[in-house]
């Protein structure tokens, strides 16, 4: 039976979160040929048959290392949070089919020795052997297993040679009112910005997300390129990204300046601090009944871990 979803379902923003290994299977989005990665990111290449399945080769029967299979491509692109088309789950599905995600260009700017502005195609083109797929969940009173398209943001970053003055990362995402009818929404000072610290966007679990299953990613779901920050709460992960610029001060998000109480600027997951209006011990699946333990940093911690060493947690939320 198809996942429904009642009113009492639909919280107030977008909370991706991912789980901590990369899936075993990876598929590039150019070829039929699947990569094999281990849970620390090194990669040997071997190559299998592909399934035929209606999500362009991508099995769905293969599970995350709880178990979990992948969320249904239907769900992933039939429920989602994109607030410049509306604040409803279901409505950007609709609202968003006629978004145009092409021509599109990405401006890198800021401290960098080689400032550029990127095409999409250009993108695709320059890390067609480095786009894979990564398993992750992503999460709030909801969560999704999904099989991101993407390639490491470090690759998009070494290209422009950040100096020694950049240590913010700040994205910002298109705003157009023709397209968006949610930016008439006053509660919230658009454009959508979002920032990591320069070390965070810099691991290499940091990702810039083209597709998923194997598919050019659809607009409700952030088209044509996004981020995922897999030890991050989903409000990190920006969509349709036109603009990054590496700064020296901290950028202020829109989650932050909407809600500086609720958002701060590192959103890591810590089950052990609560949202000042729900719990984030445990979290529900999509397609699975009851609720689940959430792991500090989503699993991640042996990764990331260090990356908030001496940092009050609490605090810096």
């Amino acid at each position: 039976m198809k996942n429904k979803f009642s009113a009492s379902e639909i919280t107030p923003e977008e909370l991706y979160k991912s789980r901590r290994r990369f899936i075993k299977n990876i598929f590039t989005a150019t070829s039929a040929s699947v990569l094999v990665a281990s849970c620390q990111v090194k990669n040997e290449t071997e190559e299998q048959p592909m399934a035929a399945t209606a999500t362009d080769g991508l099995d769905q029967s293969y599970t995350d290392d709880r178990g979990f299979p992948a969320t249904s491509y239907e769900d992933i692109t039939g429920y989602t949070n994109y607030y410049e088309f509306s604040t409803n789950k279901t409505e950007p599905t609709k609202l968003a089919k006629e978004f145009i995600t092409s021509p599109w260009k990405v401006r890198v700017n800021g401290y960098v020795n080689n400032p550029r502005e990127f095409d999409i195609s250009e993108l695709r083109t320059l890390f067609e052997q480095e786009e894979q797929v990564y398993r992750m969940r992503c999460v709030e009173a909801w969560s999704m297993i999904i099989p991101w398209v993407g390639f490491p943001l470090k690759k998009l970053l070494d290209i422009v040679e950040p100096t020694s003055d950049a240590k913010f990362v700040r994205f910002e995402t298109i705003s157009d009112s023709p397209q968006m009818p949610g930016l008439k929404n006053p509660s919230f000072p658009w454009p959508y910005i979002e920032g990591l610290r320069m070390d965070e966007a810099m691991h290499d679990l940091t990702l810039l997300s083209t597709g998923i299953y194997g598919k050019d990613l659809t607009p409700q779901n952030g088209a044509p390129i996004r981020l995922v920050v897999p030890w991050k709460y989903g409000f990190k992960s920006i969509k349709s990204i036109v603009r990054i610029d590496l700064v020296a001060e901290m950028p202020t998000s829109l989650w932050m300046a909407a809600g500086p109480r609720e958002y701060g600027f590192f959103a890591n997951v810590n089950p052990n601090v609560d949202h000042p209006r729900w719990s984030q011990a445990t979290e529900r699946l999509i397609g699975k009944s009851g609720r689940i333990n959430t792991s500090m940093f989503n699993g991640y911690e042996e990764e990331v871990a260090e990356l908030y060493e001496g940092m009050d947690l609490r605090e810096f939320f």
